[in-house]
C-alpha cells in the first residue's frame, strides 16, 4: 500500500473496539516504511462516534493527533452540535477556519437522523468534509435502495449549498459517475478503484 503512488491518504479505523493508538502508530510506520518516501502519505484515522461520549471523544482525537494523524473521521454525526464538538476537538490547525491549517475533519452522515439535519452539520463553521455513509444508510432505512440514494443526494446537495466537499465511499464500477455527480473526496477498497477515479478525475 505505500508504494502505490496513486493513493493521496491511507484510511484507517478505531471505531469499534478499545482504541489503540499503538496499533494505529504501527500501522503508519508500516506505511511509511513500505513508502520508502520522505512524505509518507497521510494518515486519516476513524474515531469512535461523539454520541458515545463527548469527553472520550475529545481525548481521542487529541490521542491521535499527537500520533501524527492528518485528519479525523467522526462517525454517525447526527446534529449541528455533534459536528461542533468535532470541529472544536481538532484544535487550531483545523482546514478552512485555518486557511493555512494541516488537519482535517472528516463527518460522516449515516443515519436518518442526520440526514434530517444535513443542512446545520454542513453548514457547522470549520468543518472541512462532510462524507454520506452508503452502509449504515443501508441498515437505518432498512435496506431501501432507493431511500438510501435519496438520502445520499440530500447530503451532496447540502455539502454544494454551503461549499463543503462531500465524500462517499465508491468502487471501480460507479466512481466515475460519483465524480460527475459532484463528490470530490473517496473511500475505496482496492486498487483498481483509486486508479479508475484518478482516470475519471483527470489526474
Amino acid at each position: 500500500m505505500g508504494q502505490n503512488r496513486e493513493l493521496d491518504f491511507v484510511f484507517y479505523s478505531l471505531e469499534s473496539g478499545p482504541f489503540d493508538i499503538m496499533t494505529t502508530e504501527l500501522y503508519m510506520a508500516g506505511v511509511a516504511e513500505g513508502s520508502g518516501a520522505e512524505a509518507p502519505h497521510p494518515m486519516i484515522l476513524r474515531v469512535p462516534p461523539i454520541r458515545d461520549g463527548e469527553d472520550a471523544a475529545r481525548a481521542n482525537v487529541a490521542t491521535a493527533l499527537d500520533a501524527g494523524v492528518a485528519a479525523i473521521v467522526f462517525p454517525h454525526v447526527e446534529s449541528g452540535a455533534e459536528a461542533a464538538v468535532a470541529v472544536s476537538a481538532m484544535g487550531d490547525e483545523l482546514w478552512p477556519g485555518n486557511p493555512s491549517g494541516s488537519l482535517l475533519s472528516i463527518l460522516i452522515i449515516e443515519d436518518r437522523s442526520g440526514v434530517e439535519r444535513a443542512d446545520e452539520i454542513v453548514a457547522t463553521p470549520g468543518v472541512s468534509v462532510v462524507f454520506a455513509g452508503p452502509g449504515d444508510l443501508r441498515r437505518s432505512y432498512e435496506g431501501d435502495m432507493e431511500a438510501v440514494e435519496a438520502a445520499i443526494q440530500t447530503v451532496l446537495a447540502a455539502c454544494q449549498a454551503h461549499g463543503v466537499p462531500c465524500g462517499i465511499t465508491a468502487g471501480v464500477d460507479d466512481i466515475a459517475e460519483r465524480i460527475g455527480q459532484g463528490f470530490r473526496m473517496f473511500i475505496v477498497n482496492d486498487a483498481a478503484a483509486v486508479s479508475a477515479g484518478r482516470a475519471a478525475a483527470g489526474r
